[in-house]
């Protein structure tokens, strides 16, 4: 059994299976590939250009100042890290699935499923967070034209007052609260994603186009606005009030990663994938830069714990018109993230399926579309049904553990690659800077100069409730002396190591409860692996067969 848990898939079996659709069991042909450079770059901002430009950068911005600049650097560094390693694997396994299929290759069957279910908490569960925020800007929208859906139409049951359960209809005694705006743009985005690659892409673009333009206008009005003397302190609660904020901020870049699912769809994606991955990080780090220092100039920051920070800043410089403009940005690009992640979710499991791990409909490609039709609409159901009723919008920390673990186990698969001397093709090749002498450099300098804050996190002196919530630093420490012996003796790659210990770092600032709550989620992940995937997989049975 324990052979059959790691057992790897080859790069020829991978790619043969991609120029393989299924519809009702017979092969439909490969899928449309029509993305370039520029459309990836669009993909990749439009998934990280989203809520955390027009929400959640106020929280990150209350907590560590003006200093949420370094937040964004920190962040960046640590994806761009994984981006690079992203890039290598695209470049070498072009095909859909993502962290997925890279686990696949590198780690075997088990890992690869592991992944794939966390990556649900990116893409299924964390579009159900971004739909009900696209609800809440729409319906401020509506309202500063005029317009003013019924409140029970525009909220869900877990978040209902007392006066909107009043005012709501009822059916043998049971209020009816719904988020129909959350469920629209759901089914809208749902049905752009099932026509087709082409349709989308042209879609993100436009949007890409428009939001980038807005937020553009907001910095450059903005500064003018901007009173430097906000900006001291500029580290007012210090470096930890500063990693407060990391959960908010990593939220906000965890959709580069949905570029790699598209790898079919691609016209050249050895070349393109690593550059439109790349391009739309630094596109994306740059302005949010920019923005976090136009918000914690215009207003002290004691003031931008409020859930729309950018409309709010305006408001308190007289600008009330560029509010208006701010929301209707705020809808578009909330719109554009939906339709990335709801893009990358079936293509995963698009490529679970081909591997037997999930029913064989799941990979069953539109005759006329080319799109994963059946995993497409199964995606809209499980984000839109609960978008319609609950309210989840606070799996945002749950959400970004999911994407950093897929992240570390990324970096981690790029060390098992065989080393290329030359790549054989005009492709993204990872260099190779040897890690033995810089990794230990690296480890002792941060030792010494966070010693205070390394040894209060180890310290048993407040008891075990106290010293609990420091378990994930404790996992981290141990990880980081394994992966500096390594590097010493084993020359291990520099980039791969220090993505992932970097994204290890940002999982132990993630608070303990929502470690329990990933655990849970992937021993539930486990049972339906062992129940099913394992019996059913392509790769087992193929040999004993």
């Amino acid at each position: 059994m324990s052979n059959s848990l790691f057992r790897k898939k080859s790069l020829a079996a991978i790619i043969k299976d991609s120029k393989e659709g299924f519809t009702e069991g017979h092969e439909t042909g490969s899928m449309h590939k029509v993305l370039k450079v520029k459309d990836l770059t669009a993909m990749g901002i439009a998934a990280v250009i989203g809520a955390g430009i027009f929400s959640t950068i106020g929280e990150a911005s209350f907590h560590g100042g003006p200093a949420v600049s370094i937040l964004f650097i920190i962040t960046a560094v640590t994806c761009g890290f994984s981006a690079l390693c992203y890039a290598e694997f695209a470049s070498r396994v072009p095909v859909s699935g993502s962290a997925y299929t890279y686990s696949y290759v590198t780690f075997g069957e088990l890992a690869a499923w592991v992944i794939g279910w966390a990556l649900i908490l990116e893409y299924a569960i964390g579009n159900i967070a971004v739909a009900i925020s696209w609800s809440g800007y729409f319906n401020n929208l509506l309202h500063g034209l005029g317009l003013d859906l019924p409140v029970w139409l525009a909220s869900n049951y877990d978040s209902a007052t007392p006066e909107i359960i009043a005012a709501a209809p009822k059916i043998a005694g049971l209020p009816i609260i719904l988020n129909l705006p959350a469920f629209f743009v759901v089914v809208l985005v749902t049905y752009l994603a099932y026509v087709g690659i082409q349709e989308s892409k042209r879609s993100a673009n436009l949007m890409v186009a428009l939001k980038i333009l807005v937020i553009l206008f907001v910095i450059v009005v903005g500064f003018f606005y901007v009173n430097t003397s906000n900006w001291h302190p500029f580290m007012p609660n210090g470096f930890s009030g500063v990693l407060n904020g990391v959960s908010a901020v990593f939220f906000a870049y965890i959709g580069f990663d949905a570029v790699s699912t598209t790898a079919e769809e691609c016209a050249n994606p050895q070349r393109d994938l690593p550059k439109g991955m790349i391009y739309s990080l630094i596109i994306c780090t740059v302005l949010y830069i920019l923005i976090s220092f136009v918000l914690t100039g215009m207003v002290p920051f004691t003031s931008l714990n409020v859930a729309d920070p950018l409309a709010f800043v305006f408001d308190k410089v007289g600008l009330t018109w560029i509010s208006y403009i701010i929301s209707v940005s705020a809808v578009i690009a909330t719109m554009s993230v939906l339709l990335v992640f709801q893009i990358g979710q079936p293509r995963i499991w698009m490529s679970m399926s081909r591997d037997g791990l999930l029913p064989k409909k799941f990979s069953k490609i539109h005759p006329r579309f080319k799109t994963p039709s059946f995993a497409t609409i199964i995606t809209g159901i499980i984000v839109g049904i609960p978008a319609l009723f609950l309210n989840l919008t606070i799996v945002t920390d749950l959400t970004s553990i999911g994407t950093l673990f897929a992240f570390i186990l990324v970096c981690g698969g790029v060390l098992l690659l065989p080393r290329e001397e030359k790549a054989t093709t005009k492709r993204f090749q990872l260099p190779y800077i040897n890690g033995r002498i810089i990794v230990p450099a690296i480890v002792i300098l941060f030792a010494v100069l966070f010693r205070s804050g390394l040894a209060e996190k180890l310290s048993f002196s407040g008891g075990w409730e106290v010293w609990k919530h420091n378990i994930p630093f404790f996992l981290f420490v141990i990880a980081t002396i394994i992966m500096t012996y390594f590097s010493f003796t084993k020359k291990l790659s520099l980039i791969p190591v220090l993505g992932m210990l970097s994204c290890f770092y940002l999982m132990t600032e993630i608070g303990l409860k929502n470690w329990v709550v990933f655990s849970i989620w992937l021993l539930i992940g486990l049972t339906i692996y062992f129940g099913y995937s394992y019996y059913n997989s392509k790769l087992k049975n193929a040999v004993n067969s």
